[in-house]
């Protein structure tokens, strides 16, 4: 079997080597695009992460590909409806950083806050060693939290802001009744999370249904004042939306580890004036998409992922796509 790895750094590279010793691997840094596909063009296996594309064009020019290991726990860079019509297998990591993204999260609701962001960077440019008005922040204890999604990030979110004292509102489209009970929280319908709130941070998984979950309609229902976290997915929040709702003060604040079209974003440094807007926005902090991004929950994806493989190649196969 010959097995292609993409977008692994040489430590994972030498990690991933000491399990497919007899197998015929190589790796590759880059993303694997219609633009370099014909370097892996008689693979059978093929391992990749995010920013890959592994659309019908590029599935199409790997014709003995039989298993697409991604990863990752999203699987949107990849065309499954196509490669399941060839007989492909498409496995995923299913869960990898529950703990770290609900941890970075609330670093992102903390630095918000208490803006510490701003005056750390405040404190380099001046070396001006004071606290001014500006500084002020507020104490997270009895504030709402609104947590929208609680799969296992979510109910991590959930026990957090648990131990800081704060009151949580959750809305999924399936609750966990007795999470809740056991947690002392209550399912509400989307619009009275979002209209009780003083902070809202999104937790649920893109698809064609959420798009723009975070709209303007939905923006106008919102407690003014609100502050919005995303570390979930990009689409999920119109930035259009997002930035008027940050200009009209409706939004105090918003932490983001994804924004919309973030492929593009991380190909052209010039981005679009909208999320240009965000960047420079002194109560918006901007994340490139690190929040799963630790020692711990790396090396869990790179075993899963290496669990995955060979368990294709016994004929014992997980974590499939469906």
């Amino acid at each position: 079997m010959k097995i292609a790895f993409f977008e692994v750094s040489k430590t994972r590279q030498d990690f991933l080597r000491e399990f497919f010793n007899g197998e015929d691997v190589s790796f590759f840094e880059e993303k694997l695009n219609e633009s370099n596909v014909d370097l892996v063009k008689d693979v059978d296996v093929v391992s990749v992460f995010v920013d890959s594309d592994l659309n019908k064009n590029v599935i199409e020019k790997i014709p003995n590909l039989k298993f697409i290991a991604t990863q990752s726990t999203g699987f949107n860079h990849i065309d499954c409806e196509y490669a399941f019509s060839k007989g492909i297998k498409v496995s995923n990591v299913p869960a990898y950083g529950s703990h770290t993204v609900a941890e970075f999260a609330f670093g992102l609701i903390l630095n918000l806050s208490r803006n510490i962001y701003s005056a750390n960077a405040y404190l380099r440019e001046t070396l001006d060693y004071n606290y001014f008005p500006w500084m002020e922040g507020f104490n997270l204890e009895g504030k709402t939290i609104g947590v929208i999604g609680t799969g296992k990030i979510g109910k991590n979110v959930v026990k957090i802001a648990k131990g800081f004292e704060m009151n949580v509102l959750a809305y999924d489209l399936y609750p966990d009744i007795d999470f809740a009970k056991e947690n002392n929280f209550e399912y509400k319908d989307f619009d009275e999370v979002l209209s009780k709130s003083d902070i809202i941070t999104l937790h649920a998984p893109y698809t064609e249904e959420n798009h723009h979950l975070i709209k303007k309609e939905n923006i106008l229902k919102m407690k003014k004042g609100v502050y919005l976290i995303n570390t979930a997915r990009g689409e999920l929040v119109e930035t259009e939306a997002l930035v008027w709702g940050l200009e009209e003060k409706i939004i105090a604040g918003a932490g983001l580890d994804v924004l919309e079209g973030v492929k593009q974003l991380k190909d052209d440094k010039n981005m679009t004036i909208l999320n240009h807007k965000l960047m420079k926005m002194p109560n918006v902090i901007v994340s490139p998409h690190m929040a799963f991004f630790t020692r711990e929950a790396v090396l869990s994806i790179m075993q899963t992922t290496v669990d995955n493989i060979k368990g294709f190649l016994s004929d014992n196969l997980q974590n499939l796509v469906k």
